[in-house]
């Protein structure tokens, strides 16, 4: 009975430590979809009207802002050996995809898109060097360049929303509160 029950602990054992640590990938991906889910919501919350606004000439639209997000999200992604979905031409998104619902759906496959890649990051390859074009990073950078794109964005979104009279939604006062 004892051999039995060494011979399982080590087995056990075996297998939990034999298993790939995955907290980097997993804390990455949390904030990625976080942060994801509060663009959504920007673009959702943009009258369809608003969409073709731009703060001055030569400066992304709203619409051209949330398509460049997807574009970025399916750019690093391919930079680190993960080919977008088949049908998907990120280089010609940002000018060939219009209207609202179009933009939120081609949005929303980038972020799937992108999330699942960041799941299938092996722990033992993150420092493995990537060249992205305009720099060189190792692989756990460019999981956060993912987030810090994503980040700048969403700021950038905001300054959007706010000049449009539109409230991100999360900042919305609270029944009663009195405050925005």
């Amino acid at each position: 009975m004892k051999r039995v029950f060494l011979i399982t602990f080590c087995l056990l054992s075996f297998v939990a430590f034999s298993q790939e640590d995955t907290t980097v990938q997993t804390t990455i991906q949390g904030m990625v979809a976080m942060m994801q889910g509060q663009v959504v919501q920007l673009a959702e919350a943009f009258g369809e009207e608003q969409y073709d606004w731009r703060p001055a000439e030569g400066v992304r639209s709203v619409r051209e802002s949330i398509l460049h997000i997807a574009v970025a999200n399916y750019f690093l992604a391919s930079k680190m050996g993960y080919p977008p979905p088949e049908g998907v031409d990120f280089m010609t998104m940002e000018s060939s995809i219009t209207g609202k619902d179009n933009v939120i759906a081609a949005l929303k496959k980038s972020n799937e898109f992108v999330l699942s890649k960041i799941s299938e990051e092996e722990t033992s390859k993150l420092g493995e060097e990537v060249d992205f074009g305009f720099m060189k990073l190792n692989r756990l950078g460019g999981l956060l360049v993912v987030l810090e794109h994503n980040g700048e964005h969403k700021g950038q979104l905001i300054a959007y929303a706010r000049s449009n009279g539109v409230v991100p939604p999360w900042s919305q006062p609270s029944e009663g509160s009195g405050e925005e």
